[in-house]
């Protein structure tokens, strides 16, 4: 994946989004589970990341409302990506503990936006922060994570491709992702 560029427009310098890799399986992004929320994820600048969905009534907890688990799991996606880094050895981390806080009803149907903000990070401890506002630009949930490196001999245990673990492109997630047999 390519840095962001930068474009500058009367003295204002703007970054345009990267979009960050996806994986096959995972429940927030990936892009074959027949179940998940199949999120886009994207580095909108230095140790921010974002995305943005409409929730559909099948993660529903009341109606109408977004489940907790659900919103959970995108505050904790969020925050966990705002450390990854860009290229070939992306840095990948469990979250060890997430403080969550339900503000507001997180509605279905409605437009969202995450931002996830990268915060400390010493030796192989991060902190970051995420949070999901509505249509309005009205805070909804927010959460504060600690995150760990993966340990290193899982991820040299890994096959990112046999994962499917790729930037996927407008034209493939359009048509659909199959997860291999």
């Amino acid at each position: 994946m390519s840095l962001p560029f930068n474009l500058t427009l009367n003295q204002r310098v703007f970054t345009v989004p990267q979009r960050q890799p996806n994986s096959q399986n995972c429940f927030v992004c990936g892009v074959a589970n027949p179940i998940g929320l199949h999120l886009e994820f994207y580095d909108s600048g230095p140790g921010e990341v974002t995305a943005e969905i409409t929730l559909p009534s099948q993660y529903q907890g009341y109606p109408g409302i977004a489940h907790g688990g659900v919103i959970a799991a995108m505050l904790d996606e969020v925050a966990g990506r705002t450390h990854m880094g860009e290229g070939a050895n992306p840095r990948f981390m469990f979250t060890v503990r997430l403080d969550v806080r339900y503000r507001k009803n997180v509605p279905i149907g409605q437009p969202l936006r995450l931002v996830g903000k990268a915060g400390e990070s010493t030796g192989r401890k991060a902190m970051a922060s995420s949070a999901i506002y509505g249509p309005d630009g009205t805070l909804l949930a927010n959460a504060e994570a600690v995150l760990v490196n993966v340990p290193d001999h899982m991820i040299q245990n890994s096959d990112l491709d046999a994962l499917g673990w790729r930037v996927y492109s407008d034209d493939e997630l359009a048509r659909g992702i199959q997860a291999p047999n």
